[in-house]
């Protein structure tokens, strides 16, 4: 298996059980799309072409998630500072609430990897994914 196979299945792991805290925790109207989206906002106002640009898609597919996450109450638009004629998403305080509780969930995922994969390798693991590429 070359590297980034072996990383794309590493990722569809975490992702899987990402997804399924979401459930447990009663936000199983995350999408996957959802969640990567979430995962750029890093509790900041972002723009929807920002959020296009990091996640590799068109703005339109942003667009819907947005739209989708809107209706669940969890992200809203606002004005941009700098731009009136551009939005930015943020959380809500309900979409804060389900950050944590993502959060939360990471913590024991990781904690989960570190018993299979032993302290030392999840610490040079975290070491060499944090380096620049």
């Amino acid at each position: 298996m070359n590297l980034r196979y072996r990383l794309l299945m590493r990722s569809e792991w975490f992702e899987a059980r990402v997804m399924e805290a979401a459930t447990r925790h009663g936000y199983g109207f995350v999408t996957p799309a959802m969640n990567r989206m979430f995962a750029h906002m890093r509790h900041q106002p972002v723009s929807i072409s920002e959020l296009a640009r990091q996640l590799a898609i068109s703005r339109q597919a942003v667009h819907q998630t947005v739209a989708e996450a809107q209706r669940r109450g969890i992200v809203e638009l606002i004005d941009d500072p700098d731009d009136r004629r551009l939005k930015r998403v943020r959380f809500t305080e309900k979409g804060l609430d389900m950050s944590r509780s993502a959060a939360h969930a990471i913590r024991e995922i990781e904690a989960e990897l570190e018993q299979r994969l032993g302290a030392k390798d999840m610490a040079a693991l975290q070491r060499i994914l944090g380096r620049e590429w």
